[in-house]
């Protein structure tokens, strides 16, 4: 099979690995482009090596950034100031002129980056898809070992396996405290153990799309990168693979009050004029966690109209400033958790398009009682059954209040602060649990 420019090489079946990169026609970008990404690299940076320009575009040098080199030499819009005292483009430090200079400026004035190579959209639209066989299914043994930490009915841990394995959506909701925000950091500690490939950029009708984040995205250990394949030394020679492609753990993304309507979609930056990919497109591969669903600057009921195309059809469109509209795949297990009513937030029809709805209710007394034991025995608390008992009669029972599962936890830290102010052993004695429980509780 004869590979096209540019295109993903991968068989269809083996999910995606990223081609090898041996001649320009390799990028899929414009050798124009390429060059103008040189001149910008140079105007903010100065002098450098064909080396280091190498590096900072993440292009091979040999039959790549050396070819551009000369173009631009020839045509006098860089100069040589000096040898390394090798051989070749990559030994020499190059200089901008005042040629380049004028072009580079030119360039700036639509658009401002100047930094590794973007992949054409099609192609990470393509690996994408590819991935996405990747996902690893969970069965029951091993979400009791993601699950070994918290406690959880045995009605709702059946019903969160198959929903973790959907990859689709799940809706959990009930009152706060209850492990809605745990079970979903669990669900990202599994997704976070695999890996898959993303591009630092993506390059769409002269655009670029910034994807890496490294606020979101964790690096992967690679097998490549671990035998220099994306140092200096490869980059002169060859390379395993396209350099401009990180091996990274599939995301897990959480996104709370801050999420509007213009965080989903293309973040265009009017000064450096290029754009931010929005939290599903960094998220795609993996997990994006709305947190506190509902409480958002956008109404509940806008946000979900935003989300039920991607939902159900998998894809998701975006809108460049131009007016122009592009698919993108929508390959994200979105979790929505509140614990605000649902009645409140949405409506029958989009309830339809979430495939799992699940609800994460008050533990029972036997429950709160085997959290209260782990927490206590975690935080080294004495724990007593007797004063258990006082805490369940005195301060839920009675004044009728709710049993919460981080309750543990919270009063747990109220003893702990005490006895340090008192200078007395972390009991659970009726005085301590009193003055823990006069602390923490507020009736509202």
């Amino acid at each position: 099979m004869t590979r096209q420019p540019g295109k993903v090489s991968a068989p269809l079946t083996g999910g995606f690995s990223p081609p090898q990169i041996n001649s320009l026609e390799d990028t899929g970008l414009s050798p124009l482009w390429l060059q103008d990404l040189i001149l910008k690299v140079l105007y903010f940076r100065g002098y450098m090596t064909g080396f280091k320009i190498s590096e900072e575009i993440t292009l091979p040098l040999a039959g790549v950034t050396d070819q551009l080199l000369a173009s631009l030499k020839t045509e006098k819009f860089i100069e040589v100031k000096s040898s390394q005292g090798g051989l070749g483009e990559g030994a020499y430090t190059y200089g901008i002129t005042s040629a380049g200079i004028l072009r580079a400026r030119e360039a700036m004035e639509r658009s401002q980056y100047a930094g590794p190579a973007p992949v054409p959209f099609e192609v990470y639209n393509e690996a994408i898809r590819r991935q996405k066989s990747g996902r690893l299914t969970v069965t029951t043994r091993s979400m009791r070992q993601i699950l070994s930490q918290m406690v959880i009915s045995e009605s709702t841990f059946q019903r969160l396996g198959p929903a973790l394995n959907s990859g689709s959506s799940i809706f959990m909701y009930g009152p706060p405290g209850n492990g809605k925000t745990s079970i979903a950091r669990a669900f990202g500690n599994l997704v976070l153990s695999q890996s898959m490939f993303i591009p630092y950029a993506l390059y769409l009708d002269g655009q670029v799309i910034k994807v890496y984040d490294a606020v979101s995205h964790s690096l992967a250990p690679d097998s490549d990168q671990a035998n220099g394949a994306s140092s200096t030394g490869n980059l002169r020679t060859n390379m395993r693979r396209d350099p401009r492609w990180l091996k990274i753990r599939r995301p897990f993304i959480v996104v709370g009050g801050e999420l509007t309507l213009e965080g989903l979609d293309l973040v265009f930056d009017d000064t450096t004029k290029f754009y931010e990919a929005p939290f599903q497109v960094k998220a795609n591969g993996g997990i994006l966690l709305i947190d506190d669903f509902g409480r958002q600057q956008v109404r509940p009921r806008d946000l979900l109209n935003r989300w039920i195309v991607p939902l159900e059809n998998r894809v998701d469109y975006l809108r460049l400033h131009t007016g122009r509209k592009v698919e993108v795949p929508f390959d994200v297990l979105v979790v929505f958790s509140t614990n605000l009513p649902p009645k409140d937030l949405v409506d029958e029809a989009f309830l339809r398009r979430l495939r799992h709805k699940i609800e994460i209710g008050d533990p029972t007394f036997e429950e709160y009682r085997e959290i209260f034991k782990r927490v206590a025995q975690d935080k080294r608390v004495e724990y007593v059954d007797q004063g258990l008992a006082y805490l369940l009669q005195e301060w839920y029972i009675k004044p009728n209040r709710k049993l919460r599962a981080s309750h543990p936890r919270d009063l747990c830290d109220q003893i702990i602060d005490i006895s340090s102010y008192l200078a007395v052993p972390a009991t659970m004695s009726r005085e301590m649990i009193d003055q823990a429980c006069a602390a923490f509780f507020v009736d509202i």
